[in-house]
């Protein structure tokens, strides 16, 4: 690969807000996952975990992650998964003087899960409206364990277009000094 390559997997990735009701296979949704874990982290700390849901469990899912009185969301319950990206809270962890890096190591996680999803074909859409004490409950997680996203995973819907990019010119965004 190189930066043009990755360039225009950048510029393919979007939010998807559109998904086929068709199963992604569960080999492929472990690679996908796999590939995301050579994300880099504080110390090489790890402070992490994916739980995927599919079938029954994803739906239940679905139904805990609504936002009492709020209907946002609604374009995931197509998704055929949901990844909970969560904080690993096992005692080794607990102790390193890292743990204010975790947040920034979830977010580089996040980043490289949903490029992985779309160098496989998936799309995704990355998804911060939950309640969080309910998907905990959901998914049996320890109270310890933080999820701060979710992401919709699957089969774009045929003809769903990819956006073009709005950004800043470089000039606005990159310095030197």
């Amino acid at each position: 690969m190189n930066l043009s390559d990755l360039k225009t997997l950048y510029e393919a990735r979007q939010s998807c807000r559109s998904f086929e009701k068709r199963e992604v296979d569960r080999a492929l949704l472990e690679e996908v996952m796999e590939t995301a874990l050579l994300a880099p982290s504080a110390c090489n700390l790890q402070p992490w975990k994916l739980v995927c849901a599919t079938g029954e469990t994803k739906q239940k899912l679905f139904d805990c992650m609504t936002v009492k009185g709020m209907n946002i969301n609604r374009f995931a319950e197509n998704a055929p998964a949901l990844i909970a990206v969560c904080s690993n809270a096992d005692e080794k962890n607990k102790k390193r003087h890292v743990m204010e890096f975790v947040p920034f190591d979830l977010g580089g996680l996040t980043s490289h899960l949903v490029l992985a999803a779309e160098a496989a074909g998936l799309s995704t859409c990355i998804l911060g409206w939950r309640d969080e004490p309910k998907i905990r409950e959901c998914l049996s997680l320890p109270e310890d364990v933080s999820i701060p996203v979710l992401v919709a995973i699957g089969y774009k819907t045929e003809g769903y277009e990819t956006r073009k990019k709005a950004r800043r010119v470089p000039t606005e965004s990159i310095e030197y000094r």
